[in-house]
């Protein structure tokens, strides 16, 4: 016991390294794994999680519920922002993860892209028609349970917006942000 056999001590590196492979590993994988679960908890700030009722969360905010509209397709990006921190949007606000089906207005990845996705070229979408189907508030003075004490700074590709950011109109290749402060 405690005798090294001297044919294994070339493996010794390699168990060094192999450890180290695995540790990197298993941060990686961790670190993912909160992104894919609450992206917003990554990043310090509130969670608000998605509905379960995608359909009936769709339908509140005006809006169908099928399969993907080809008529138009365009992409704004909204950041929120709380003490300087970014909250993540998350993935899959108006998509139905069991059966494929989306609204005109969702998201597919936890990075702010919103996307339109019309059956008809024309229709109107807003901000708040997403907040709907996310379930979260969303107003001058809140977005979600933050009311900030100055309200709800709202950016419009770099210009001040004075207006609700709920009814605030979605364009393509806009740049929103909501600053709480």
């Amino acid at each position: 016991m405690g005798r090294k056999d001297p044919s294994l001590e070339w493996l010794m590196p390699c168990r060094r390294s192999l450890a180290s492979a695995v540790v990197a590993s298993l941060l990686v994988l961790t670190a993912c794994s909160n992104v894919e679960e609450s992206p917003e908890a990554v990043r310090g700030g509130p969670v608000w999680p998605l509905p379960t009722d995608v359909a009936a969360k769709a339908e509140a905010a005006g809006l169908g519920f099928g399969p993907m509209g080809m008529a138009e397709h365009y992409h704004p990006k909204l950041q929120i922002l709380v003490n300087g921190e970014q909250i993540l949007i998350p993935a899959n606000i108006g998509v139905d993860p069991s059966t494929g089906s989306m609204s005109a207005v969702h998201t597919h990845t936890p990075d702010g892209v919103i996307h339109i996705e019309a059956a008809k070229t024309g229709q109107k979408f807003t901000l708040g028609q997403l907040f709907i189907q996310w379930d979260v508030p969303l107003s001058s003075t809140q977005v979600g349970d933050l009311r900030p004490s100055g309200g709800v700074a709202v950016t419009v590709n770099g210009r001040s917006y004075a207006g609700d950011p709920a009814s605030l109109r979605l364009e393509p290749e806009q740049a929103i942000t909501l600053d709480l402060g």
